[in-house]
């Protein structure tokens, strides 16, 4: 765990903190485990739910059971949409909400909406252009398969 996150925290206001990848890129075609971290509630209120919505190119998403939490996976059309509820994450903890997905055969950016649920308010990390953005989506930046062989699996 060489990761300089407790600096972080210890400098960045509370309000900064969002809903992350826990990883910045993947190969793409590859099939790839995504953790979406949830490093705070609402505004101090417990979070109770959360929706990702998958970006065009990403498929075959399957999401990782929770203890205490249903799951729900909506696929009709062009909507993609995997949604924890029933649970309960305290402002004061953090967790992480996992989905495997088949990354697209281009390259490029992809962005996913986020919507997390504390109780009756909800709140949509869903923004992608812009420095100043309050809510800014997770994203991934997805690479060329033909990785060279630097990679460290």
């Amino acid at each position: 765990m060489k990761k300089l996150f407790p600096l972080l925290w210890l400098t960045a206001a509370a309000a900064q903190a969002h809903v992350t990848l826990d990883q910045s890129t993947g190969n793409a075609g590859s099939y790839q485990k995504l953790a979406f971290r949830v490093g705070h509630g609402c505004d101090g209120k417990a979070t109770t739910g959360l929706t990702i919505t998958l970006p065009e190119g990403a498929g075959h998403a399957k999401p990782m059971p929770k203890p205490g939490w249903k799951i729900a996976i909506t696929d009709s059309g062009a909507l993609h949409e995997i949604s924890w509820s029933g649970g309960e994450l305290p402002d004061a903890y953090f967790d992480e909400f996992v989905i495997q997905t088949k990354l697209p055969d281009q390259p490029g950016k992809l962005y996913f909406r986020v919507v997390q649920q504390c109780g009756n308010i909800s709140v949509a990390w869903d923004q992608i252009a812009g420095d100043n953005m309050k809510a800014p989506a997770p994203a991934l930046d997805v690479l060329p398969a033909a990785a060279n062989s630097h990679s460290h699996h």
